[in-house]
C-alpha cells in the first residue's frame, strides 16, 4: 500500500502536506485505485449549502477495487473468515476468488428481481457472510444499500424502508445471538405490511424454522442465488453517486438517512484502515462490530477489502457462552488487529482476568476502541491485560456522518495517552470553538469540536431532506462541520472527546436522539409526557434515564413501567430501553415551555447540588420533587 505511513515523522510530513495542499494530497492517494475514467477536478466545495464533491466526474465501481483488482495476486487469499455464534461450528473461509463469484451471483439475482442503478435495497440480516455478499452485490450493480441493524423493531424497520422507498428487503428466517433466537422474517413481514414500496423479500435460511410465506413476494436465497451466472459486469458509477444510506438518530424523532458516495468514501476508508491499524499483507484483522452500524460498513467490509485484507465476521456476542469468547477467537484465528467497543471491554472486565490468561494473545499487534470515549480504567485494563503492556491502543474517534476514522493513533508509532483519541489523520482539520463560534487556538482548552475543511468521506446529504443535513451539521458555526461533540485539546495538541453536547445519548456506542425515545415512550397508553437524558453507566458508558408523567396510572407502578418498556421495544427495539424510569408529576420547563434537560441530566448524574439557576422555571417546585424521587 503506497499510502501507508510508517513513522511519526512521516505522519507529521503527510499531515502538513494534507493541510497545505489537500487537493494534491488526496489526488495522489486516489491514484492508487482503479478508475474507469479519471476525475476532471479533485474537489468542489462550500459548507453554506452544503455542497461537497470529490473526484468530480471520476468513474469507478467500488467492488472492482474491493475484489476484482486483487484477483491476480490474491485470488486464493482469504477475504472473509466467518465465526459462528456457536463455538463448536466450523469457520467459513471465503477467498477473494470465491467472494467474487458469490457477489456476482447475488448481483445477478438482484437484477433478476428488477433492481438496478439507483434503486434502494434494505438489508436486515444476521452477521453471516451473505450480509457482506449482499452489501457488495448492491454496490456491484449501483443499487443503494440500506443496512438496518437486526435488533430494531418492526416499526423502526418500516420507518427506514419507507423513508428510502426500498424495493427489496434481504433478510433471513431468523438469527442466533448468544442463547437467544430472533425471528427476523416475522419482524420483516410486520414491517413490510406497513410499507407500500416493497416488491420482494429475499430470505436466507439460518435457523431453519418454519416461516410465513407469500409466494408473490418471498424468495429463498438458496433457490435463487446458486443458479445465477458467476460473472456480473460492474456498473459504472460516478464518484458522487450514492453508495449507501445508513440511518442514525438525531435530535428529532425521525431517524436521519446519512448518505455516503462512491469515490470519496472508497478513498478515505481504504486510507484510514491501512494507517490506523497498520495492516500487513498476512495479518488477520477482526472488528467485532455489527455491519448494521457504520463501523461494520467501513471497517469490516469496505476498508479491509479495499486493502486486500483478511477480515473476520463474528455472529455472536462477547459474553456467550462465557466471557472468554473474544479471547478464544483471537487465539484460534491468531488475530493481529482487534477492534471493539469500550462497552464490550467494560463488560468483559467484570468476568475477571483468569478467563483471559487461559488464552494465547501473543498474535496481537494493535488494539482498537470505537463508538464512544473510553474511560481511564477500561483503557488501562485493555492495555495491561489484553495487550500485556506491549500492544498499542488506537482510540478512534469518528461518526456515521464522517464515514471513516478522523482522530486516532496510527498503530504503534503515535504517542498514546489514556482516554485521548490523539491526533487527526492527514486530511482532517479539526478545531475547537466557543459557543459563539470563535475558534479556540490555544492548547490546554476545551470547546466544541468542529472540522474546517472537507475530507473525502464526509456525508453528502441526509436522504430526501438536504435542508435537515444543513441544519444539523453546517448551520451551527459558519464555514464548519459541527460534530455535536465537546472535546479538550491538551498542551501537546492531542484531542480527548468529552461527549455529546446536543440531545443525543450514546448507549454502548449506539446513538439515539432523545426525541426518538421520548416519542416511543409517549405511545404508551399511560404516558402524558416524558423526557429522557443520558447518565453515566459503568458498562454502557451512558444509560437512558426517563422522567415520565402518567395519567390514569394503575396502582401498581410496575405495570406502567413494563408497559413503557414494551412500548419502546415495539417502537425502536430492545437497545433503546430506558435503564431507569422515574414517575414525576411535572417537568422543569421555562415559561416558553422548553424542557430544561441540563437540570434533569444533573439529577440523573447524582449531582442535584449543581443545578445552577432555576429561578426562570415556570414552576421551580417541580425540581424539588424530582430530586426527592430520584432513583
Amino acid at each position: 500500500m503506497s499510502y501507508r505511513i510508517t513513522s511519526f515523522d512521516q505522519y507529521k510530513e503527510q499531515y502538513a502536506n494534507s493541510v497545505n495542499d489537500p487537493e494534491n494530497f488526496w489526488a495522489e492517494i486516489a491514484d492508487s485505485f482503479h478508475w474507469k475514467s479519471k476525475w476532471d477536478k479533485t474537489l468542489e466545495w462550500e459548507f453554506e449549502t452544503p455542497n461537497v464533491k470529490w473526484f468530480v466526474n471520476g468513474k469507478l465501481n467500488i467492488t472492482e477495487n474491493c475484489i476484482d483488482r486483487h484477483l491476480g495476486q490474491h485470488r486464493d487469499k482469504t477475504a472473509i473468515i466467518w465465526e459462528s455464534n456457536f463455538p463448536d461450528r466450523e469457520n467459513i473461509y471465503l477467498s477473494y476468488g470465491e467472494l467474487h463469484i458469490e457477489v456476482c451471483q447475488a448481483a445477478n439475482a438482484l437484477k433478476s428481481m428488477g433492481i438496478g442503478k439507483g434503486d434502494r435495497v434494505c438489508l436486515y440480516m444476521p452477521m453471516i457472510p451473505e450480509l457482506a455478499v449482499a452489501v457488495l452485490a448492491c454496490a456491484r450493480i449501483g443499487a443503494i444499500h440500506s443496512v438496518v441493524f437486526a435488533g430494531f423493531s418492526a416499526q423502526a424497520l418500516a420507518d427506514r424502508i419507507e423513508d428510502a422507498k426500498c424495493k427489496v428487503v434481504i433478510t433471513s428466517d431468523g438469527l442466533f445471538r448468544g442463547n437467544k433466537k430472533v425471528e427476523l422474517k416475522k419482524i420483516v413481514d410486520e414491517a413490510v405490511s406497513k410499507c407500500s414500496c416493497i416488491e420482494h423479500i429475499l430470505v436466507k435460511k439460518c435457523t431453519y424454522e418454519e416461516v410465513n410465506w407469500n409466494k408473490q413476494t418471498d424468495i429463498w436465497w438458496d433457490d435463487l442465488i446458486p443458479n445465477q451466472a458467476t460473472v456480473c459486469p460492474a456498473e459504472e458509477m460516478d464518484s458522487e453517486d450514492p453508495l449507501f444510506i445508513l440511518y442514525t438518530s438525531g435530535s428529532t424523532g425521525k431517524p436521519k438517512g446519512v448518505v455516503h458516495t462512491c469515490g470519496g468514501y472508497m478513498v478515505y476508508t481504504a486510507y484510514s484502515f491501512a494507517n490506523v491499524f497498520q495492516y500487513d499483507e498476512s495479518d488477520i484483522y477482526w472488528c467485532t462490530a455489527d455491519i448494521g452500524w457504520i463501523t461494520g460498513h467501513s471497517y469490516i467490509i469496505y476498508g479491509p477489502l479495499l486493502n486486500a485484507a483478511t477480515t473476520v465476521m463474528f455472529e455472536g456476542v462477547p459474553t456467550w457462552p462465557d466471557g472468554g469468547r473474544f479471547w478464544q477467537i483471537i487465539e484460534k484465528l491468531k488475530v493481529n488487529q482487534f477492534y471493539t467497543a469500550p462497552t464490550a471491554i467494560r463488560a468483559l472486565m467484570t468476568c475477571g482476568e483468569e478467563i483471559v490468561i487461559k488464552n494465547d494473545l501473543s498474535s496481537l499487534k494493535v488494539l482498537g476502541t470505537v463508538g464512544e470515549p473510553i474511560n481511564h480504567e477500561a483503557w488501562e485494563w485493555y492495555k495491561r491485560v489484553i495487550g500485556e503492556n506491549k500492544v498499542p491502543i488506537v482510540d478512534t474517534w469518528w461518526q456515521t456522518e464522517t464515514g471513516g476514522i478522523m482522530i486516532s493513533g496510527l498503530g504503534s508509532f503515535s504517542p498514546q495517552k489514556a482516554t485521548f483519541a490523539g491526533y487527526p489523520l492527514p486530511g482532517i482539520q479539526p478545531c475547537l470553538v466557543d459557543q459563539n463560534g470563535v475558534e479556540i487556538k490555544e492548547n490546554g482548552q476545551e470547546g466544541l469540536l468542529c472540522v474546517k475543511f472537507p475530507w473525502p468521506s464526509i456525508l453528502r446529504t441526509t436522504y430526501g431532506d438536504h435542508k435537515r443535513c444543513k441544519l444539523t451539521y453546517f448551520s451551527s458555526f459558519k464555514g464548519m462541520y459541527f460534530t455535536g461533540d465537546g472535546a479538550r485539546r491538551d498542551m501537546d495538541g492531542m484531542y480527548r472527546i468529552i461527549g455529546r453536547v446536543d440531545d443525543v445519548i450514546n448507549v454502548s456506542g449506539h446513538r439515539f436522539g432523545t426525541a426518538e425515545i421520548e416519542n416511543a415512550i409517549n405511545e404508551s397508553e399511560f404516558v402524558v409526557e416524558s423526557a429522557v437524558v443520558g447518565y453515566p453507566h459503568e458498562i454502557k458508558g451512558q444509560g437512558i434515564y426517563a422522567y415520565v408523567i402518567c395519567d390514569n396510572i394503575p396502582s401498581n407502578y410496575e405495570m406502567a413501567r413494563l408497559e413503557i418498556l414494551n412500548t419502546v421495544v415495539r417502537e425502536i427495539g430492545p437497545i433503546a430501553k430506558p435503564d431507569k424510569i422515574q414517575f414525576v408529576s411535572g417537568l422543569p420547563k421555562t415559561r416558553s415551555g422548553k424542557i430544561m434537560r441540563r437540570i434533569l441530566r444533573k439529577v440523573a448524574e447524582g449531582e442535584p447540588d449543581k443545578l445552577g439557576d432555576i429561578s426562570t422555571l415556570l414552576d421551580p417546585t417541580v425540581v424539588s420533587e424530582i430530586i426527592k424521587g430520584a432513583l
